[in-house]
């Protein structure tokens, strides 16, 4: 069996609960919205790297630090 890297949690606010999905490589999300699909990915392999998907038009992939620096640059931003 090979080595948990990490896990995965959901949750709803029907106190719908899925917690400790184990993955060794990588795991996602899917939010289905209408004809809408919201995606989260992470992949850990040598480092982490997050892709974010609204639709087929608008993506975002990068590691999580390069996530972390977008999300605080647009805090300051405002």
């Amino acid at each position: 069996m090979s080595e948990i890297r990490m896990t995965g949690e959901i949750r709803t606010d029907y106190d719908c609960e899925t917690t400790g999905m184990p993955a060794e490589r990588w795991g996602e999300a899917v939010f289905k919205i209408g004809d809408e699909e919201l995606v989260m990915e992470v992949s850990v392999e040598k480092e982490v790297i997050v892709a974010i998907m609204a639709g087929e038009d608008a993506v975002w992939k990068g590691t999580l630090k390069g996530l972390k620096q977008m999300l605080q640059k647009s805090i300051k931003a405002k």
